[in-house]
């Protein structure tokens, strides 16, 4: 995003000599704490995905991003390579200072001038607006997300489903906004999540076993989908949880007709597995009801990590087929393996989650071109690759070339994090793609859940920003070079 900030020439002057000095001790300084979970161990890519995206000119790559946002972004991304310094930030934030109100409100305030300021567009529609008019200028588009999750109740679902339908009507008045994000713990309680999930694992076990309460839907579970949270026949629910399930409905369905009107689709984001079926089974409910003439409007995520997401991804894109319903999909590697190995050993069961990182590179790849296929094939499916692994990125750019995929065509959309893998975001929108940012608003300790699971459960994804590290790095000293010569 293009800096507003200052004088780029000033900043650099007076920044740029000691900061690119601590760039290049960075091998010995920083990568030495952070084992990697990169990928160095892996075959060069293929010569024809260099041809299709380009990563190599670092000036072209960054000309639209200002001096002073160039060196904020890459002090960030050092800083949270640094893995001691993130596990000491954590113990901080989920410990009981953060209860003294002079501790929280140093720390806040710290969190929200430097981490929040780098993947969070702002306080509120007002800042966003800011954000993403200068996304616009740089050729990328943003998704909305008000970042709201786990309201406990019927009150406080309401609140959400509002918020989200101010986003919906914000999105038509801001530069072009590609998709509006949800999480379904917003507008459903989890609780309720868990016990709809639990009947629905069940029903999967016994197929005759009956739930009178559920609507058309898409499959959830597959064979290789992990069971182990339900060991026992549910209890029936109750007259209020049915209610609550069906206000629950109510909110998406409200939500999908104000993005049906302001023509902009709605991504529903993927949590944990205690929720996920219910999540799937009411994302799937709404996306039979509501589509485009020339697309699908709802997009469910699946999860690349879980052992089961190709083998889902095929079941509910080929039920859709069935149906005649246009499907779309966010497929991303995942964000909650912490918590999902933790609950799978507490059971005594096996982890959900791939045994290797390269099982979870090699099933996302494979999701990737399934539906690349799919797409190709015409069959009125589509896609966004939420992925940081520039691998992926150009593997599925290259497919998309070879398979006759229109770099424009809106049912191929690549997507990163805001304030992450700007290499990546902007070698594929110069090489023609449709590429969005993920942009998370809204008060800073309300969006604390979203930043600690960024630094948390993807300490990987942060440890493998090295090529954006290197990239910045390349840019900086060449303008530091061109301020001194």
């Amino acid at each position: 995003m293009a800096s507003r900030v200052g004088n780029p020439g000033k900043i650099a002057k007076k920044i740029l000599p000691c900061f690119v000095r601590r760039l290049n001790s960075a091998p010995s300084s920083f990568t030495a704490a952070v084992p990697p979970l990169n990928f160095a161990d892996k075959p060069e890519p293929a010569a024809a995905a260099d041809k299709v995206v380009d990563f190599e000119d670092a000036k072209e790559l960054f000309s639209s991003v200002g001096t002073s946002k160039l060196v904020k972004s890459a002090v960030a991304l050092h800083l949270l390579a640094i893995e001691p310094a993130v596990d000491v930030g954590i113990r901080v934030m989920n410990s009981r200072l953060m209860k003294i109100p002079v501790v929280k409100e140093t720390v806040m305030g710290l969190v929200e001038r430097t981490f929040y300021g780098q993947f969070c567009a702002g306080r509120d529609l007002e800042e966003v607006a800011r954000t993403v008019a200068g996304l616009s200028e740089t050729g990328l588009k943003a998704m909305l997300d008000y970042g709201l999750e786990h309201a406990d109740d019927n009150e406080s679902c309401d609140r959400s489903m509002n918020h989200i339908l101010q986003t919906v009507d914000a999105a038509k008045s801001l530069p072009p906004v590609s998709f509006v994000v949800l999480k379904i713990t917003a507008i459903c309680p989890p609780r309720l999540l868990k016990r709809v999930s639990d009947f629905l694992r069940w029903q999967y076990k016994n197929p005759a076993f009956n739930l009178p309460w559920k609507q058309k839907s898409l499959p959830v579970l597959s064979d290789s989908s992990a069971l182990y949270h339900t060991s026992k026949t549910p209890e029936p629910l109750t007259q209020e949880e049915e209610r609550d399930l069906e206000l629950g409905h109510e909110r998406l369905q409200k939500i999908c007709k104000s993005c049906l009107e302001a023509g902009v689709p709605l991504v529903i984001d993927a949590e944990d597995t205690t929720v996920q079926p219910a999540i799937d089974y009411i994302t799937y409910s709404a996306a039979v009801s509501y589509y485009k003439d020339d697309g699908p409007l709802v997009f469910g995520t699946i999860q690349a990590y879980l052992r089961d997401a190709k083998e889902r991804l095929v079941r509910v894109k080929m039920a859709a087929g069935k149906m005649g319903v246009p499907m779309g999909f966010k497929l991303v590697r995942g964000a909650y393996m912490t918590s999902e190995s933790g609950l799978a050993s507490a059971l005594g069961a096996e982890s959900p989650i791939h045994h290797t990182i390269h099982h979870t590179h090699k099933c996302f790849n494979d999701c990737a071109s399934f539906m690349l296929e799919e797409i190709a094939a015409g069959s009125g499916g589509a896609v966004v690759l939420a992925t940081h692994n520039i691998e992926s990125g150009k593997l599925a750019a290259t497919k998309a070339t070879d398979l006759g995929i229109k770099r424009d065509n809106q049912k191929l959309q690549f997507a990163q994090l805001y304030g992450m893998s700007e290499g990546l975001s902007f070698g594929l929108k110069k090489a023609g793609f449709q590429v969005s940012k993920y942009l998370p608003f809204g008060p800073v300790d309300q969006i604390m859940p979203y930043l600690l699971r960024r630094a948390e459960e993807n300490r990987g994804l942060l440890s493998t920003s090295s090529l954006d590290r290197q990239l910045m790095r390349k840019e900086l000293k060449r303008r530091l070079a061109s301020i001194i010569l």
